[in-house]
């Protein structure tokens, strides 16, 4: 019994890895082309991939919207838990970069269930079909973009997403520095990735946690409408 967290050391992360992850030799190859193409090497780390299909099928999820998909490694790991009927909206600005998502969501076999949207995420939603419907319909949202965006990208999508849906901010720890008053690197993003920690934490209509695997996730299982 502990009443105190344990750190994460390199070697207790190396462990995680090797241990609880599902990338697979797919998702390393796809980073190396995407790194061969000019794609900065971001995404999320290979320990956070279980964790994430975890929540999704812990709530059958069927229905995903992603925003900042860059390569689309996350894009394909969150659609590997899917159904064959379910969706995922992957959001990208950048078109060589939405371009390099559908070709590599076609050979992994997953071409109708990742719908590419390139264009900023704040124009190209709100006419998407996930959010004109009468009801909430999305099951998950997860949010790995622009991080000064990122309180506005939680505006637009939390009233679609369905009660017992997830809402996940991805960096919420900002590189380390989210606890930081005068933060040392980047001070505007991890501002305001605080201030999305502490927006998700403070929304009455979810039950919220921070999962500190990668640069950590901040969850939200919405209870309320």
């Amino acid at each position: 019994m502990s009443v105190t967290s344990t750190p994460l050391t390199p070697e207790l992360t190396d462990y995680l890895r090797s241990s609880f992850s599902t990338e697979d030799d797919f998702l390393r190859d796809l980073n190396s082309q995407a790194a061969v193409s000019g794609i900065p090497d971001i995404h999320i780390a290979s320990e956070q991939t279980a964790c994430l299909q975890l929540l999704l099928r812990s709530i059958n999820a069927r229905t995903v919207v992603e925003v900042g998909s860059l390569a689309g490694y996350s894009t394909i790991v969150l659609a590997r838990a899917l159904p064959p009927d379910g969706i995922v909206v992957a959001c990208e600005k950048d078109p060589r970069h939405a371009a390099f998502i559908r070709e590599k969501a076609a050979e992994a076999g997953l071409g109708s269930v990742i719908d590419v949207l390139q264009g900023a995420a704040l124009d190209t939603l709100p006419s998407h079909a996930l959010l004109t419907q009468s009801e909430p319909s999305i099951d998950v949202v997860f949010i790995d973009a622009d991080k000064p965006n990122y309180q506005n990208y939680y505006d637009l999508l939390v009233p679609h997403v369905r009660v017992g849906g997830f809402v996940i901010g991805d960096n919420a720890l900002a590189w380390g520095q989210v606890h930081m008053a005068d933060p040392e690197n980047e001070p505007k993003n991890v501002r305001a990735l605080r201030a999305f920690n502490d927006r998700m934490s403070s929304d009455p209509r979810f039950l919220t946690t921070l999962i500190p695997l990668g640069d950590g996730m901040v969850v939200g299982l919405k209870v309320s409408a």
